[in-house]
């Protein structure tokens, strides 16, 4: 089974920004831990904080692998084109937030990835990772 999970803006910083929020790991030692948890999955990540980069991703990806883990952050609540990447792949989508983004701004509560995807999981912290992969399983 092949996975990637793409992450969004500011996701860089995890483990440093608001760890109030996020925590104090970095994303790139969480991900080890998912390789070592998951030794029976190819698991590859990519983080960009350009939305058209994580378009292109998605478009690169959407047609070869089983699944797509996405945490696009804040594009979330403002992209239209990457929730049309996601409605033109054939790739299932599993949108994943770290915060409980209901319990947060009102902004933050609208999603234009939510429609095209086969899932959702929100304040789990980094543990909604894990929870993806396991739905594709």
């Amino acid at each position: 089974m092949k996975i990637i999970i793409i992450n969004g803006p500011n996701l860089n910083l995890l483990g440093k920004r608001e760890p109030e929020i996020y925590g104090s790991q970095t994303f790139e030692d969480y991900f080890k831990d998912l390789q070592l948890r998951f030794k029976n999955v190819e698991l590859s990540y990519f983080q960009s904080n350009i939305e058209g980069e994580l378009i292109d991703k998605l478009h690169e990806v959407g047609f070869n692998c089983d699944g797509i883990i996405l945490n696009a952050a804040a594009y979330t609540h403002t992209s239209v084109g990457i929730g049309d990447a996601i409605k033109g792949i054939e790739t299932p989508v599993v949108e994943v937030h770290i915060s409980n983004i209901h319990a947060r701004e009102e902004f933050r509560q609208h999603s234009y990835i939510s429609p095209n995807a086969s899932g959702v999981l929100f304040g789990f912290g980094l543990k909604g990772y894990d929870l993806a992969i396991q739905s594709f399983l």
